[in-house]
């Protein structure tokens, strides 16, 4: 698979920045060619780890129009998401210690308004893969997806009273859900190709899904789709969105392109 981006951004003043666009370390096994985070015009780059094992870059862009990309090329299975319908559901006391920041509420994840929903939407659900399915069926259905209903500041239990969104608000309320009914969640973004799915093909875009612990290990599931997908390759993982921001600017800017690429190679 070719992967990348180019994001260009219209600055009135030097602007601290901090990008979040490299795939993350788990798929640098894959890396058949590296994808470097460019800018242009060029400044100096500082790369470190957040407290999620995300690789971030900071830099400061100057005034004027300015370009982050990145293109790389990776291996890919080819196979779908995988699926566990025995994956068991842990009792809380016997999680990992890692796994319990994300049984907690969080920005857009609003547990204490959800909390009673979810009991009674899925208290009689078997416990496991089976209950986190129902969760993402749920959502599946509650929310209509629309792009142009997009909102950086919608939080789960708004999603679900508006019943509309784009993949991020699909994503929080399941979450929300699985924290509500003990099943540790954590918010995933990066590229999801359209390999294998009909015509017409949306518009490449990055993409949102989540992870949950069954069964002693974290699995892919994406209440947006509701089904397994092809190529989907991770760039960062957190609590939520406000934990993986691609882009944080820190002053006024306006971005006026914004393009994404997901290709099959021969």
């Amino acid at each position: 698979m070719r992967i990348g981006c180019r994001l260009l951004y219209r600055m009135v003043q030097p602007t601290p920045l901090v990008a979040m666009l490299n795939v993350r370390y788990s798929r640098f096994g894959d890396l058949e060619n590296v994808d470097e985070l460019v800018t242009s015009p060029s400044v100096p780059l500082e790369s470190y780890r957040d407290g999620f094992g995300n690789w971030c870059t900071r830099m400061v862009a100057p005034a004027g129009d300015f370009t982050l990309s990145t293109d790389g090329i990776f291996r890919d299975s080819g196979l779908p998401d995988p699926a566990a319908p025995d994956a068991r559901q842990h009792a809380v006391v016997d999680l990992p210690f890692e796994t319990l920041a994300y049984l907690l509420g969080s920005r857009y994840c609003d547990t204490d308004l959800l909390s009673e929903d979810a009991w009674r939407l899925f208290e009689s659900t078997p416990p496991g893969w089976a209950r986190v399915q129902a969760i993402c069926d749920y959502v599946h259905s509650a929310i209509s997806f629309n792009y142009m209903q997009a909102s950086a500041t919608r939080t789960a239990s708004e999603a679900l009273a508006g019943r509309q969104g784009v993949c991020r608000d699909f994503t929080h309320l399941a979450i929300a859900l699985c924290r509500c009914m003990n099943i540790p969640a954590r918010y995933c973004t990066g590229y999801l190709s359209e390999f294998g799915q009909p015509e017409p093909h949306a518009p490449d875009d990055f993409a949102a899904w989540m992870e949950v612990f069954l069964g002693g290990r974290w699995w892919v599931l994406d209440p947006r789709n509701n089904n397994p997908r092809l190529g989907r390759i991770l760039i960062a993982r957190g609590r939520d969105a406000a934990d993986v921001p691609l882009t944080q600017t820190f002053g006024p800017n306006m971005l006026t392109e914004f393009h994404v690429w997901t290709e099959e190679l021969d």
